[in-house]
């Protein structure tokens, strides 16, 4: 909204002022600003496509495809969950959010390291944490582990 079509409105509520990640020290657009759903989504499907790639590239079973439910079942997940938090440990992002220009970061801009990054991937495999958000735009994941997802460019 511009600030002539504000100034015909009168006083702006303090909540429109603000925008998801403006209480975090987070720049409103751009490098280090909030990651949108649309690029969040765009790596996570991109992070389980290749997982379960590499998936069927180890386990190469034709019983992957049939039922009962098997342990082999859960390769898929454990590729994503591993994937996830070494990518996030070593380069702060997953191959995913790497191709999105997404990046893991603290708030106090030091490294996210092994341990912030194993608490993230456990709660992402646990499903629920990444749904449920603050007002900041942070999932419970992310809130858990001191984390925020921005763009790095």
């Amino acid at each position: 909204m511009s600030e002539q079509e504000r100034s015909r409105r009168g006083p702006v509520a303090a909540t429109e002022q603000q925008y998801a990640g403006y209480r975090l020290g987070l720049p409103e657009d751009g490098r280090g600003a909030l990651a949108g759903w649309g690029a969040r989504i765009t790596a996570l499907l991109l992070d389980w496509l290749l997982a379960n790639l590499v998936a069927v590239a180890l386990v190469r079973d034709a019983s992957v495809w049939q039922a009962p439910v098997t342990a082999v079942d859960f390769v898929p997940l454990m590729v994503f969950g591993v994937q996830i938090w070494l990518m996030t440990a070593f380069v702060g992002a997953s191959i995913g959010q790497r191709m999105r220009h997404l990046v893991v970061a603290r708030l106090d801009g030091r490294p996210v390291g092994f341990a912030r990054s194993l608490v993230r991937a456990v709660l992402v495999l646990l499903v629920i944490p990444p749904l449920v958000v603050d007002a900041d735009g942070r999932g419970l994941h992310d809130r858990l582990a001191g984390t925020v997802l921005v763009r790095a460019r």
